[in-house]
């Protein structure tokens, strides 16, 4: 497990915990869901994407962040460009959505699509 002290890989806010417990009661499969895994990818006019997947099981090097019920795990791949953030759910008129509010990230495509992530600088240098 990662863990830098006072800081977690994700946070949830109360809306993205709920919506994480509603994904997870209603996903089917032999296995039962185990959270939301969360991670990014390249791609993008920006560079990078946040994906997301119900997961069944975490592989070697994720991590697994339970809060408020709600189970959410982070790709080892993304935890040095996800260290910090805090994970909403969002919805308004015409569109729901997670939302990454992400210290890590500066800047986003015009479209909302993809960002630009670097690596936290003060815990890269000790991997």
């Amino acid at each position: 497990m990662f863990s830098i002290p006072g800081l977690k890989v994700v946070s949830l806010t109360d809306a993205a915990a709920a919506r994480i417990r509603e994904i997870m009661a209603q996903s089917d499969g032999a296995e039962p869901a185990l959270g939301l895994r969360v991670g990014v990818k390249k791609g993008g006019c920006a560079g990078m994407e946040y994906t997301f997947e119900v997961a069944r099981e975490a592989a070697k090097g994720d991590e697994v962040v339970t809060e408020k019920g709600a189970t959410v795990i982070v790709d080892g791949k993304a935890v040095l460009f996800l260290l910090g953030t805090e994970l909403d759910f969002r919805t308004d008129r015409f569109s729901s959505t997670f939302v990454f509010n992400n210290p890590n990230q500066v800047s986003a495509c015009g479209c909302g699509e993809s960002v630009e992530i670097k690596p936290r600088a003060d815990t890269a240098a000790a991997h």
